[in-house]
């Protein structure tokens, strides 16, 4: 099992702790997050143009430094991107904001 597919077994950020699937669904496409609070998570980033994935990503999260704050996840703009479903990019931690 390649790294991508090792990722993808990994919970989607957004699905319910308790849903009996809250894994990766086909033909959907993920960032995977990286470091901080939501380290491990894949988030769904279907439909999102170049400009939005380029910008990352502001999650709420009671796991951030401020409860109910957001984890904040942006891009390396040096790393390479594939394209279709499956993990497409990655969006590594880089702090939080109440």
């Amino acid at each position: 099992m390649n790294g991508d597919e090792q990722l993808l077994n990994g919970r989607v950020y957004g699905h319910d702790h308790d849903d009996p699937d809250p894994g990766p669904r086909p033909g959907q496409t993920y960032a995977a997050l990286i470091g901080g609070p939501l380290d491990g998570l894949l988030l769904d980033i279907t439909g999102w143009r170049p400009e939005e994935v380029d910008e990352g990503a502001a999650l709420l999260t009671e796991l951030s430094r401020w409860p109910g704050g957001r984890a904040l996840y942006d891009p390396d703009p040096n790393e390479s991107r594939t394209s279709g479903p499956g993990v497409m990019c990655r969006f590594y931690y880089s702090g939080d904001m109440p």
